[in-house]
């Protein structure tokens, strides 16, 4: 199974940072955000990764190179004018999917989490094989206390919980897609949550909660959080 790391978005709510440099270059706990994505993928058991990219995407490519230094093996799915997320995945879905596998993860560039990648694995029990989806929820954060998604007590996911029927968490930026999740659509798709909120309604999204720690790195003040929380872990 591959990954892919979304990498393609302009910062704009991290500039003037991201001016002269691509978000996922920036810089939590001594290295760029991206390198940090890069070798969870590597403990995990990945060995092939796609990045897209497009606002200073070459910054990447040069830093990261083919990602022998990681033990993986990087492929770039080069944008130009960025997509958005859900077209940049049918963009690159012919790099993640083979007659091996349908199911590829998908991770946020501008994401930190200790979340153990193994444990987001593909359905095999007849009760979920028809999933298109299963994404790692998280506690909601102080700027996003209404949440995206309610995890249900079946394990499933809606846009809404039904009296007390499960919570609403906030989507953690990490899932294992099927590429039948874009059966149909092009690389002008648009945003992934009403791909997925379709799917949702048909009942064929999951969610796994994640307890650990998690951070949406999407501000300076939260990337400063970020490194600072990563200094006092450091031994």
């Amino acid at each position: 199974m591959k990954a892919m790391i979304l990498a393609a978005g302009k910062g704009e709510r991290m500039r003037p940072l991201t001016l002269t440099t691509p978000k996922p270059l920036l810089s939590a706990g001594g290295k760029p955000l991206i390198e940090h994505h890069l070798e969870h993928l590597n403990r995990a058991g990945f060995r092939e990764v796609v990045i897209n990219h497009a606002w200073l995407g070459e910054q990447i490519e040069y830093t990261l190179g083919g990602g022998e230094r990681f033990g993986l093996s990087l492929s770039y799915s080069r944008e130009g004018e960025p997509l958005e997320t859900a077209g940049g995945i049918v963009r690159a879905l012919p790099m993640l999917t083979s007659n091996d596998t349908d199911w590829f993860m998908v991770i946020n560039g501008d994401i930190w989490a200790d979340f153990d990648l193994t444990r987001l694995q593909p359905p095999t029990s007849d009760s979920h094989s028809a999933l298109d989806a299963v994404l790692v929820m998280t506690d909601n954060p102080t700027h996003h206390r209404k949440g995206d998604f309610c995890l249900n007590h079946n394990g499933l996911l809606s846009e809404e919980c039904a009296g007390k029927e499960g919570e609403k968490l906030t989507f953690a930026g990490i899932s294992l897609l099927h590429r039948r999740l874009f059966e149909g659509l092009t690389d002008q798709a648009g945003k992934l949550g009403p791909v997925l909120r379709t799917a949702m309604a048909k009942g064929r999204v999951a969610g796994l909660h994640h307890f650990g720690r998690w951070i949406d790195v999407g501000t300076p003040e939260r990337l400063r959080e970020l490194d600072r929380q990563l200094a006092i872990q450091e031994p």
